[in-house]
């Protein structure tokens, strides 16, 4: 299975720019289907993005987080050809990891 989880990470000297678009339904449990059914709740609880094992950047998400969620944040340190792992378990348990390089 393909990554649900592009990034692209930027060293401009002391601090690193990251963008990151993942793909998710992040359904409320609010929402119906065509047939009138309420379509159950599915979406990240938690996204973390951690440089040299520390994690950088984390947020616990709920329901009210749109689908396909993007995010863009800077951190201080990072530099090029170094790693940035990034994953998300949401509240199904379903999970993605994926690993960028510092550009």
């Amino acid at each position: 299975m393909a990554s649900t989880i592009r990034v692209r990470a930027i060293s401009g000297g002391e601090t690193t720019e990251v963008q990151a678009l993942i793909q998710h339904p992040m359904d409320s449990g609010f929402v119906k289907d065509a047939n009138g059914a309420i379509i159950p709740p599915h979406f990240i609880q938690q996204l973390t993005f951690e440089y040299d094992g520390k994690p950088v950047f984390v947020a616990d998400w709920g329901p009210a987080v749109s689908k396909d969620p993007y995010v863009k944040f800077s951190f201080k340190g990072g530099k090029k050809g170094d790693d940035l792992k990034i994953s998300w378990v949401d509240n199904k348990g379903e999970s993605d990891t994926s690993t960028a390089k510092i550009q």
